[in-house]
């Protein structure tokens, strides 16, 4: 029988996560084909969310799924709690989903049948989503940059509620330097990838953990760690500010040289060196930032750290 391993990072969900994990028992029971198991990833929430999961982990009457909690020292975020959980993870599906109860549990067959079609992997599509505002907006960038910057295809709707097969998990947890980024390592494993449409619900508690200040810190990872250009449209945009800067001075001595007495423009002049002097220092900022990246992974920077583990796979190695 085959592996279905649920990997759920989790923040501030002390109230949800016990109905999401009682709705994978249940769509589970069904499911009578498949082994599963549930790794819940605290990362370092602020509330009772760490109890919660020690009490999901030691009751008995679970059904036929194992359940495993990880346990973070401090926050590191929801890519490094999906890495840890991955590495955790021995099924031969893996799937990962939220905590709060937005996304649907009980549809994980959908994404197993398309697994079982022959693709690598399979995001969820909502047809209605019921994510604020400030979070659509967040989507909707995310979307853009990963098109652009690592060549998502078009038509390819990502999501925090995805499911891939054993052998891209392999892959993926082979990435151990700072700052994952979950969708770049999918990106790069596998191009077998596919959608399928389920329900999104209402977020049952609380709010969104992704704050303006994490949301920006995930993009700029998605487009500095996996990618280089950034750093070729830093070079386009130098070049053509150079060409810009040539026909401007060659253009104003031509005026000159046409009507001498014409007063040279103090503004423009000024313009044009805020211009090239911001243009400058943006992108010695964007070359700043991935020689920091490298420094930060030749240090050895963690993608996360581990206080405790419950009911863990390596547990006595």
């Amino acid at each position: 029988m085959d592996l279905i391993s649920f990997v759920i990072p989790c923040y501030r969900s002390e109230k949800t996560l016990p109905h999401v994990i009682e709705e994978i028992d249940t769509k589970m029971a069904e499911m009578k084909e498949y082994l599963y198991e549930i790794i819940l990833v605290n990362d370092c929430s602020p509330d009772n969310t760490a109890e919660t999961i020690k009490k999901l982990c030691e009751e008995k009457d679970r059904g036929n799924g194992v359940r495993r909690g990880i346990f973070f020292a401090k926050n590191f975020g929801q890519h490094s709690a999906l890495m840890a959980g991955l590495r955790e993870a021995g099924g031969d599906y893996v799937v990962c989903l939220d905590d709060d109860g937005q996304t649907p549990a009980n549809e994980v067959d959908k994404l197993i049948a398309k697994l079982e079609e022959g693709y690598d992997a399979v995001y969820a599509k909502y047809e209605n989503k019921k994510h604020s505002l400030f979070r659509n907006m967040g989507s909707m960038v995310n979307e853009r940059m990963t098109r652009i910057m690592l060549e998502k295809p078009a038509d390819l709707y990502v999501s925090s509620y995805f499911a891939v097969k054993k052998f891209v998990v392999k892959d993926m947890i082979r990435y151990e330097n700072s700052y994952p980024y979950v969708i770049g390592l999918v990106l790069r494993a596998t191009k077998s990838i596919t959608n399928v449409v389920v329900t999104h619900r209402e977020r049952e508690e609380g709010n969104s953990g992704y704050t303006l200040k994490k949301l920006l810190g995930l993009w700029f990872n998605g487009f500095t760690a996996f990618s280089v250009k950034p750093l070729r449209i830093a070079t386009v945009i130098g070049a053509l500010s150079a060409v810009a800067g040539f026909l401007y001075g060659f253009y104003t001595i031509i005026k000159r040289f046409v009507n001498p007495d014409v007063p040279m423009g103090f503004s423009s002049t000024m313009a044009a060196i805020v211009f090239f002097g911001g243009m400058i220092m943006l992108m010695l900022g964007l070359i700043g930032e991935y020689i920091g990246r490298i420094y930060i992974s030749l240090n050895n920077s963690p993608q996360y750290v581990v206080r405790e583990k419950v009911n863990s796979n390596d547990e006595g190695k």
